[in-house]
C-alpha cells in the first residue's frame, strides 16, 4: 500500500476563483471493530494490488504535507478547520501538527461520521471537545449541515483537508458546499488541501437535474466526476453555483506527483462502510442500490464488496444477513437472509456500470416494491428508474446521457490542477 506522507507545493488562491463464486452463505457476525475503526488502514480484498503511474522523479505529496505553502497564510489567524479520520500528516492528525506548529486553530469542524471518524452511517452527530485537543468540535451533520455565523464568530479562515471518493453522493463534498457558501457569505476565506481521488481516473453516468439536488446530491455532475476535491471547490467557485451565485475566498493546495492516472490506493478507510481499497471501486456503482431493496452489505463484514436481498432468487450463489454493527447500527435488510453476489473476487478497475442494477430488478421477486423514494436523489434523474422498467439495455440508457455528459466532461476541463487521463 502506497504510503501518503503528506510535505511542498504551489499555491494557487481563487478569488472567484462483474459471480463466479460457489454457492455459499456468511452470516454477518462481524468481529467488535476498535472506535477508530474508520481511522484503520483499509483492507485489501483483491490479490493484485492496483496499478500506479508516478512520474519517476516527482513523489506523491498531498496539500496538506505542504506547510511551507500553506501554513504562512495562517499566520495572525483564527483558524476553523473541517476534518475527519482521514486528514493526516503521515500519522499525524491535521489538527495535532498544525497546533504543534504554533497554528491558532479556535474549532473543528466534523463532517457525517463524525471528527474522528467513528459514528455509524447517517447518525446524527452532536457537538462536543475533542478529547486530544480540548477544542470544541461541532457538527456539520445533522440539524446544521452549513456552518452558521455564530459557529465562524471567532474565525478568520476555514482549512478543508478530507478524503472523497470520487463520486457525487458521498456527502463530504456536499459538506465542502456548505462550508464555501458560509465562507462566502461571511467573508471568510476558504484552504482546501487537495488530496487524490482514487476514482479520479475516469468520468461516467447520468448528470444530476436540478430538481434532484440534495444532500446526497448538489451540483449538476456525473456520478463519477473525475475530479479532485480542489478540482471541484474551482468549479463550484467558478461556476457559481453556491447560493445567490457568490464566490468565496478560495486557496487550493495541490498536490505534487499526481495525474488522472493515478491508481491512489487510500492509506486509511475514508469511512467506515468503505473499509478496502475494492469497496471504494464499487461504491459508484453499488450506491444506487440504496434507493432499492437490495441490501449493500451495510451490517456485515463486507460492506459495498457484496449486495443481496430476501426477494432475489434462492438459487443465487451467496447470502449473507445483515445484522447491527458499528458501522450500521440499524442497516437494511437487518437479520433477513439474502441472496445476491460477492463481488470480492472482481477487480479494482471496475468502473462505473449499471449491469448489476439491471440483473437484480429482473431477478427480483418483487419488482412493483424493488425501487423507493430514494432512488432518484442517487440517480439524479427520473429517468433511470423508468428505463429499467421499459427493460432499456445498458447501451440505450447511457445514450441517453447524452449530450449532458460531454458537455460535463468539455467543462470539467476547465478546472483541473494536474494531467487528465486519455
Amino acid at each position: 500500500m502506497p504510503s501518503l506522507l503528506p510535505t511542498g507545493l504551489l499555491s494557487l488562491s481563487l478569488l472567484l476563483s462483474d459471480c463466479t463464486r460457489p454457492p455459499q452463505t456468511a452470516t454477518a457476525t462481524t468481529p467488535a471493530v476498535a472506535p477508530d475503526t474508520a481511522a484503520a488502514p483499509l483492507r485489501r480484498t483483491v490479490a493484485s494490488p492496483p496499478q500506479v503511474i508516478l512520474p519517476a522523479a516527482e513523489p506523491l505529496r498531498v496539500g496538506a504535507e505542504q506547510f511551507e505553502r500553506y501554513v504562512p497564510l495562517l499566520k495572525g489567524k483564527r483558524v476553523g478547520v473541517v476534518v475527519n479520520q482521514s486528514a493526516k500528516v503521515g500519522r499525524a492528525f491535521l489538527v495535532d501538527t498544525l497546533l504543534a506548529r504554533g497554528v491558532n486553530v479556535r474549532v473543528i469542524f466534523g463532517p457525517e461520521h463524525g471528527f474522528r471518524g467513528e459514528a455509524a452511517d447517517g447518525a446524527t452527530i452532536k457537538d462536543g471537545k475533542d478529547a486530544r485537543s480540548g477544542l470544541p468540535a461541532l457538527s456539520l451533520y445533522g440539524a446544521t449541515k452549513k456552518p452558521t455565523p455564530e459557529m465562524l464568530r471567532n474565525v478568520d479562515v476555514l482549512v478543508f483537508d478530507i478524503q472523497d471518493v470520487g463520486t457525487r453522493f458521498y456527502t463530504f463534498i456536499s459538506t465542502m458546499h456548505y462550508v464555501m457558501e458560509a465562507a462566502a457569505e461571511q467573508n471568510k476565506e476558504v484552504i482546501i488541501l487537495d488530496r487524490p481521488n482514487p476514482n479520479g481516473w475516469y468520468v461516467d453516468g447520468p448528470v444530476l437535474e436540478p430538481q434532484f439536488k440534495t444532500f446526497v446530491g448538489m451540483h449538476p455532475i456525473p456520478v463519477v466526476h473525475g475530479l479532485t476535491v480542489g478540482e471541484l471547490a474551482q468549479m463550484i467557485n467558478g461556476e457559481k453555483w453556491l447560493e445567490g451565485k457568490r464566490q468565496c475566498h478560495l486557496t487550493v493546495i495541490p498536490m505534487q506527483g499526481y495525474t488522472h492516472n493515478t491508481r491512489y490506493e487510500l492509506p486509511v478507510r475514508p469511512s467506515p462502510n468503505l473499509p478496502t481499497t475494492h469497496s471504494v471501486a464499487l461504491y459508484a456503482s453499488l450506491c444506487m442500490f440504496e434507493g432499492t431493496d437490495v441490501s449493500v452489505g451495510r451490517g456485515t463484514a463486507m460492506p459495498f464488496e457484496v449486495i443481496g436481498a430476501p426477494t432475489q432468487p434462492k438459487t443465487r450463489p451467496f447470502s449473507f444477513t445483515p445484522t447491527p454493527n458499528p458501522g450500521s447500527t440499524s442497516p437494511p435488510q437487518n437479520g433477513k437472509l439474502c441472496y445476491g453476489l460477492d463481488l470480492r473476487q472482481t477487480g479494482n478497475d471496475v468502473g462505473f456500470s449499471l449491469k448489476y442494477l439491471l440483473d437484480f430488478y429482473h431477478q427480483s421477486t418483487d419488482k412493483a416494491n424493488f425501487f423507493n423514494k430514494g432512488f432518484e436523489r442517487l440517480a439524479g434523474t427520473a429517468a433511470l428508474r423508468q428505463q429499467i422498467i421499459a427493460g432499456k439495455s445498458e447501451q440505450e440508457i447511457r445514450q441517453s446521457w447524452e449530450p449532458a455528459l460531454s458537455q460535463y466532461k468539455t467543462l470539467r476541463k476547465k478546472y483541473l490542477l494536474y494531467p487528465d487521463f486519455k
